[in-house]
């Protein structure tokens, strides 16, 4: 076997995935429209922050969000950066996030998207690892950073540092869809250039003020394509996850699914598809 590579559900080459922050009113027309388009969104909440103006009451969240296939995730109670707070404030701001999420929407909450500056700056004698430690701890399975734009397309390295894509409005992030769209894996010539590829959108709905259309523009660029996996964050890292739980033998020529997941994967020129509990030759 020369290169082995994971491939969505339906055995397709590419994911898209957007992450919005903060669960505010304008998430009501924002998730209205990547719904229409078919898209999926992860949608950043405050525990803290329902009672304030402008932001989604827990109803709403429950029938424009969640009911329409979408997640809740974590954004801290009250939006503090990890980067400055100490460990004792991280850790009581997401996990009192984290409980009341749970709490109020009766699912498992384990995605994350740091508040504020995040990672991007430390202080107070905390450190990347620290923080990365104490989400762990807390049950955290993943948590978006901010950072420079990338056009890379990779499936994170760390899931505690995941880096997105792009800022939805950022000038840069147009001519990524359209680098990501073009991507066709029948043509790609070498087997070391067939490694799945995850376009990853951010931003926040307030921004669409004014701007409805280019959203629109956006979405209906990006749907509906047959080689493309729309998903949230927590079904990214879900998938991700159960394929890199695979057992393969000593000689590379048998493949074990341990996991409760149907997963797909490239290798040896052909595409396969294995079922949980399932053992295969390749």
């Amino acid at each position: 076997m020369h290169y082995m590579f994971l491939r969505f559900p339906d055995g397709k080459p590419k994911a898209v995935t957007l992450s919005f922050d903060d669960g505010v009113k304008q998430d009501i027309k924002f998730s209205e429209t990547v719904t229409k388009h078919g898209l999926k969104c992860t949608f950043n909440i405050n525990s803290g922050m329902f009672d304030r103006p402008n932001r989604l009451t827990p109803d709403e969240i429950r029938e424009h969000i969640l009911e329409k296939g979408h997640e809740v995730a974590v954004h801290g109670e009250f939006h503090k950066a990890n980067g400055f707070t100490t460990a004792l404030e991280g850790i009581k701001d997401v996990l009192n996030c984290r409980l009341a999420l749970e709490k109020e929407f009766d699912t498992f909450i384990t995605g994350m998207a740091y508040p504020d500056s995040g990672i991007t700056r430390f202080h107070n004698g905390t450190n990347y690892e620290k923080v990365k430690n104490y989400l762990v701890d807390l049950g955290i399975s993943y948590a978006r950073t901010l950072g420079g734009d990338n056009n890379k397309f990779e499936l994170p390295t760390d899931w505690h540092a995941w880096m997105p894509s792009s800022h939805w409005l950022h000038d840069v992030c147009n001519s990524y869809i359209d680098e990501f769209l073009k991507i066709d894996f029948i043509k790609l010539s070498y087997a070391s250039l067939k490694w799945p590829r995850l376009l990853y959108i951010w931003g926040h709905s307030y921004e669409c003020d004014g701007k409805w259309d280019k959203l629109e523009d956006m979405c209906q660029k990006l749907s509906g394509k047959e080689d493309v996996w729309y998903a949230t964050n927590i079904e990214i890292y879900d998938y991700v996850t159960a394929y890199n739980s695979l057992k393969l033998n000593a000689e590379g020529t048998k493949v074990y699914n341990p996991t409760l997941k149907t997963i797909w994967f490239f290798a040896n020129e052909k595409e396969y598809k294995i079922e949980p509990g399932e053992t295969i030759k390749l």
